[in-house]
C-alpha cells in the first residue's frame, strides 16, 4: 500500500529527487519518508513538501494530527479563511481517497464540476465500486432560494447554478447516485468522504467561495465531525428525491 505522501508525488508529477531540492534535504530523507509514513519529517521540512504537493500536511502525515492535538479540537485538520483558499489537491485527494461514502451537501455543488476535471467520470467510477454518492441540494426557485439570491446579488444565481448542477447528475442516472433537495442548509455547506469532511458556513451576502472552511476528521463520538454529521443526516432524511419532480422539469434540467 502507498503512502500519501508517494500518492501526492504521482498526482503532482514530482520525483522524489525534486521534493527533496525544495525541502532542503537529501534524496534518501526523502526515501524514508515514503517508506515509513509514521516517520514524521521536521515542521519546515514538513511545511515546505504541503506547499510544492497543495496538501495538507496532516493528509501527507496523519499522525501529525494526533501528536500535536489531544483535545476535542484535535478532529480540526486546517482551517481556511476562505473556500479558495484550500489546496487544489485537497478535493481530488479527499474524494479520491474514500472507499464508503461520498456526501455532497453544498446548496448548488456546482463548483464541483466547475473546478474538478472530469468530476462526473471520477463519480461514476466512485459508485461503480460500491461508495455510496449522494447530493443534497438546495431547490430552485424556492422561496428560500430566492432570498438567498437577494442576498448574493450575482447575475449567475442559485437557480441557475444548481440546474447545471442537475443537468451533470441527469448524466449519472444510470448509476448508484443519490440526489434530493432540501432548503435547511443554504447557509451550511457539509461534504463528507469518509472520516474527513469540509464544512463551509455561507456568511451573509457573500458567496461560496468566499466562505471560511474547515476540514475536519474523526476521532471521536459525538465530536465536532459527528455534530455536522448528524445534521446532515437529518436533512437527508426529510429531502425529496430530486427525480420525482414533474417530467417537465427534469426535461428542463436535462436541457
Amino acid at each position: 500500500m502507498h503512502s500519501p505522501l508517494f500518492d501526492a508525488l504521482v498526482h503532482a508529477s514530482m520525483s522524489e529527487s525534486q521534493l527533496a531540492r525544495v525541502c532542503g534535504v537529501d534524496p534518501k530523507t526523502v526515501s524514508r519518508w515514503i517508506a515509513n509514513p509514521s516517520r514524521e519529517p521536521h515542521p519546515r521540512h514538513r511545511a515546505a513538501a504541503s506547499r510544492a504537493l497543495e496538501v495538507e500536511e496532516a493528509v501527507l502525515w496523519p499522525s501529525v494530527q494526533q501528536f500535536v492535538k489531544s483535545g476535542p479540537d484535535r478532529e480540526v485538520v486546517q482551517m481556511y479563511p476562505y473556500r479558495s483558499a484550500a489546496p487544489a489537491a485537497l478535493w481530488r485527494s479527499l474524494i479520491k481517497g474514500a472507499t464508503r461514502e461520498l456526501t455532497f451537501a453544498g446548496y448548488t455543488n456546482y463548483f464541483l464540476w466547475l473546478e474538478h476535471a472530469n468530476f462526473g467520470a471520477m463519480l461514476r467510477k466512485k459508485a461503480e465500486v460500491g461508495v455510496r454518492v449522494r447530493f443534497l441540494l438546495g431547490e430552485p426557485g424556492h422561496p428560500v432560494t430566492r432570498r438567498r439570491e437577494l442576498e448574493e446579488d450575482v447575475p449567475l444565481t442559485l437557480s441557475t447554478r444548481i440546474e447545471v448542477t442537475l443537468s451533470e447528475l441527469a448524466k449519472l442516472r444510470d448509476t448508484t447516485i443519490e440526489a434530493r433537495y432540501e432548503t435547511g442548509h443554504v447557509s451550511l455547506s457539509v461534504f463528507r468522504f469518509d472520516n474527513d469532511m469540509i464544512v463551509t458556513p455561507l456568511l451573509p451576502g457573500r458567496i461560496g467561495h468566499d466562505a471560511p472552511m474547515m476540514h475536519f476528521r474523526r476521532q471521536q463520538d459525538d465530536g465536532v465531525f459527528d455534530r455536522f454529521a448528524g445534521v446532515t443526516e437529518d436533512l437527508w432524511a426529510k429531502a425529496r428525491d430530486v427525480w420525482t419532480i414533474p417530467t417537465t422539469e427534469v426535461a428542463h434540467a436535462e436541457a
